[in-house]
């Protein structure tokens, strides 16, 4: 099966169409089927994704984008610290 990557939009509104589907009676294995995803996806697509609206979805991808920078950006100032730390203490 080809994996696809689908935007947060997408998926907001896929979930939205799901619930549709849900609450008109149809079972949760038949929304995914024709929703075209599994039922894992739906699960975890629920608990990240549930209640969002699209806009707050791409403001999440953003920021965990941007801590994700972050994080590397300590890292690397940690690692700059150690070095002077050491050539300080004159260990080389």
């Amino acid at each position: 099966m080809k994996q696809r990557r689908h935007t947060p939009e997408q998926i907001i509104r896929k979930l939205a169409e799901g619930e549709k589907l849900l609450n008109a009676g149809n079972e949760t294995p038949e929304v995914c089927r024709q929703l075209e995803i599994t039922e894992s996806t739906w699960h975890r697509w629920r608990n990240q994704y549930g209640g969002m609206k699209a806009n707050d979805a791409k403001r999440l991808k953003e920021l965990e984008k941007e801590n994700t920078q972050l994080k590397r950006i300590v890292a690397n100032q940690a690692l700059d610290n150690d070095m002077l730390r050491f050539i300080a203490e004159g260990k080389f």
